[in-house]
């Protein structure tokens, strides 16, 4: 059976959220899936998965500082242990999928991206090929006017459950597709 690990920091709740859609969908795709917050971690390999799936709010177009710290923790130990190669090699079987929230205040899911293709070049240069990033727009979490009045305009309630099903649906289809 193929293995997965969602790794995930979420300060509010949305990006938990959307991990554990990711989870329910891979697992229905037949792989065992693990669901860590990334604070519980630690020095855990991502070579021992099929598929290592990160995700984080947008900060600035950036990660969070502790989703950031752990990357370059981890990438530092690769590098340290010769796991990261000139030129990455693709290494066969190995696979990323970074999602990545976003909110109300910011100006859409281009302030995102960047935050995204950031996180996916760590799993790169490991020779992990980056499946796919997925974005969801989610609510600003204790700040009425940031979840209302942004150039999203009412977001109040996202990622919704409808977003979270279809979140779900689209894990099972990557599961079944590697």
């Amino acid at each position: 059976m193929k293995r997965a690990v969602v790794l995930y920091w979420s300060h509010t709740g949305n990006t938990e959220k959307v991990a554990s859609s990711i989870h329910e969908g891979l697992e229905s795709g037949g792989f065992d899936v693990s669901t860590i917050p990334v604070k519980d971690a630690g020095e855990m390999d991502f070579f021992d998965y099929d598929l290592v799936c990160v995700g984080f709010p947008s900060y600035s177009w950036h990660p969070p500082k502790p989703m950031d710290d752990f990357l370059q923790a981890r990438f530092k130990h690769y590098r340290s242990t010769g796991r990261v190669l000139p030129s990455a090699p693709a290494v066969p079987g190995k696979n990323a999928l970074v999602f990545c929230t976003y909110s109300g205040p910011h100006t859409g899911i281009r302030e995102a991206i960047p935050a995204g293709k950031y996180a996916g070049q760590f799993f790169e240069h490991l020779g992990f090929t980056v499946v796919d990033e997925w974005y969801v727009l989610a609510e600003f979490r204790g700040n009425e006017e940031f979840s209302t009045k942004g150039r999203m305009g009412n977001i109040k309630g996202l990622p919704s459950e409808d977003d979270l099903r279809r979140i779900k649906d689209q894990a099972r289809l990557l599961a079944l597709r590697l």
